[in-house]
């Protein structure tokens, strides 16, 4: 299976890019498939993929979705984009399946205008329970998560207000919201999409490890600025939950896992005998 990784990081160190090449080399030892990953810098080189890949991946990232509209490694990526989606509507094709983590997420509903893109009051940095709508209890991809799950949250930016007409036209259904807060009047951001029988995303990190984060919060001068900004007790408890099985561990060990099984199993349904 030939899968693109398409790196939205700018070249900012990040967790993201570590924990998907860990993810996809577990899968490929547990699904005992072989795997060909290429990546591609797409903000800071303009790279874009080919049609020749069964599974994309488009990363998280650092900045605002909204400021990069109009530049140039936006043309290419949606050049990209239009490219699976004008593949997939073809009779008879070999369909692409493709991912979206955050930032892509973002900037993805942005472009198709399926929800208003906004900077959120405060910045979402932890671990939080999003629930599953309707649509999302049906949702294969979500197969043995509970109601509700956990995820890694990491972003200043936010998806609301989703459109349900627009959603309705590309065939998308809205999967999973944030969690309610009732002491807080603000709208519940749109935590996750499936935009048609090959595509998805999410606005949080399902790659996200609960080792590789722990590690990653216990730097120094990550642990300082979490403490500064949002407290101890904050801090103490995003610790505890990533040592809990059936948190983020769980989301990770399932959710993008689930995924590459769709894809592989559609493509073994292409390659087996008839």
């Amino acid at each position: 299976m030939k899968i693109a990784i398409l790196d939205m990081y700018d070249g900012v160190p990040n967790e993201g890019m570590r924990c998907i090449r860990d993810l996809l080399m577990q899968f490929a030892e547990a699904a005992q498939v072989p795997l060909q990953i290429n990546e591609f810098d797409v903000r800071g080189q303009q790279q874009v993929p080919d049609l020749q890949y069964d599974v994309y991946i488009s990363t998280g990232g650092p900045g605002s979705p909204v400021d990069s509209e109009g530049s140039e490694w936006e043309k290419a990526y949606f050049r990209w984009l239009n490219s699976v989606l004008d593949w997939n509507e073809k009779p008879g094709s070999r369909k692409k399946h493709v991912f979206l983590i955050c930032h892509s997420f973002q900037v993805v509903c942005r472009h198709f205008q399926l929800g208003t893109v906004c900077r959120r009051r405060s910045p979402a940095f932890g671990v939080f329970p999003v629930h599953k709508t309707k649509a999302g209890e049906t949702e294969p991809v979500f197969n043995g998560l509970p109601e509700p799950y956990f995820i890694v949250d990491s972003r200043n930016w936010q998806v609301i207000q989703p459109n349900e007409a627009k959603l309705t036209a590309m065939g998308a259904e809205v999967l999973a919201i944030e969690k309610e807060r009732p002491h807080v009047p603000l709208e519940r951001a749109t935590m996750a999409i499936r935009f048609n029988p090959y595509m998805m995303g999410t606005q949080f990190h399902p790659e996200a490890d609960a080792p590789g984060m722990r590690k990653y919060l216990l730097t120094p001068a990550k642990k300082q600025r979490i403490v500064e900004e949002h407290g101890r007790e904050k801090f103490d408890n995003m610790l505890e939950l990533l040592t809990e099985p059936d948190k983020i561990l769980l989301t990770h060990n399932t959710l993008l896992p689930n995924f590459l099984e769709e894809a592989l199993a559609y493509q073994f349904s292409q390659t087996r005998p008839t």
